[in-house]
Order: C-alpha cells, then sequence, then structure tokens
C-alpha cells in the first residue's frame, strides 16, 4: 500500500452506502520514537459541499434558510436550523454554479457578484466533506419567488430575512448555530456588510 507521511493506509471497507458512503480506514502510523502502531477510522464521505450567504449592503440584510435537520434532532437540538443556503457539489460540478442553483430552488433569489470567501473542511475528524464557502450580492429586485427547495428532496425550506446585526445576535444567543453561516456571517460582519 502507498505510504504518505509515515501513514501506510493497509485497507479500506464499505461499511455502507445509503445517503453517502461510509467506509472504515486501517492504517498504520508511523509514530515519533519509531514504532508503528495500527488504527482504524471511520470516514463518512458526504461532501464536496457548497453554501453562500447572500447581503444586501444598501440595506444591510442577508438572506438564510430554516429548514430540518436529523443530526441537530437526535443530537437534542431541535428540529429546525438556520443556516446558510447550501448543497452538494455534483461530481465534475462547479461549486460556484451550485451555490446559484441552490439560491434559486431554496430562497428564490438570483444572485450577483459571487466571491468565493474560502474553502474548509466541516469536521475532519469523521467526514471527507470540504465546503466552498461564498458570499454574493443581491436586491430586492433579484427574488425570483418563494424558494422552498424541491419537494422530491423533502426540502422544506422557510426563507428568512433580516439585518445583519440580528442574524449575529442570534448567533451570539445560540439560535444560529450551523458552523458554515457562522462564519459566513463573520466574515460579512469583519466586511463591514459589504464585500
Amino acid at each position: 500500500m502507498e505510504e504518505k507521511g509515515g501513514i501506510r493506509i493497509q485497507s479500506r471497507e464499505v461499511l455502507s452506502e445509503n445517503w453517502f458512503r461510509l467506509e472504515k480506514v486501517t492504517f498504520d502510523q508511523r509514530r515519533a520514537d519509531g514504532s508503528e502502531q495500527r488504527l482504524q477510522r471511520e470516514v463518512y464521505h458526504n461532501g464536496p459541499g457548497a453554501a453562500v450567504l447572500p447581503v444586501d449592503a444598501e440595506r444591510g440584510t442577508v438572506l438564510l434558510v430554516r429548514q430540518l435537520r436529523i443530526p441537530a434532532l437526535v443530537n437534542g437540538d431541535g428540529l429546525m436550523l438556520i443556516e446558510a443556503c447550501a448543497g452538494m457539489v455534483e461530481k465534475g460540478d462547479d461549486p460556484a454554479r451550485t451555490v446559484l442553483q441552490e439560491a434559486e430552488q431554496e430562497m428564490g433569489c438570483r444572485l450577483q457578484g459571487l466571491r468565493k470567501v474560502l474553502e474548509l473542511y466541516t469536521s475532519p475528524g469523521a467526514s471527507a466533506e470540504k465546503l466552498h464557502l461564498f458570499l454574493a450580492r443581491y436586491t430586492q429586485d433579484d427574488r425570483t419567488g418563494q424558494g422552498g427547495g424541491l419537494a422530491g428532496e423533502g426540502e422544506q425550506i422557510e426563507v428568512l430575512e433580516m439585518p445583519l446585526g440580528q442574524a449575529w445576535a442570534m448567533v451570539e444567543s445560540g439560535e444560529i448555530i450551523d458552523a458554515k453561516t457562522v462564519i459566513l456571517l463573520q466574515h460579512a460582519r469583519l466586511a463591514g456588510g459589504g464585500f
């Protein structure tokens, strides 16, 4: 097997391929003292993804969505989360194209001036998901419909428009607990509500 940085992968076993693929990876790790240690980790392949925070700098507002998140529910954090608009990047697709499509589907909004902020892993201890984060501009004239997502995918998305300051207050009060959303809101705040 290939060795990289003192790690030699011995096997990769698929445990599940339902919603996404879950695999068990067995690997040898060379330790600083020269000894080797065999370890196993489970890796959930649920990415890549892309998210966007639309900002109306003139009015000082942002668009967010509220939607069902079963992992948050079973973890005791409630049924619905407030988040930035996001979606999975289909194989071979462009993350920027993904967020433009998701904004139309989920929020009923055309975006302008899309700008990539950064890429990051959401939880690299267990997930292979890498997120591409964007900011974009919108105005009231860019609202094309109600949004709501795709019923065929089980989406029942509520669109929320609010002042950036109110959104940040919701982060501080614990009402917004989604990491990608907190990062995008903080980025928008540091940019003074514009970008």
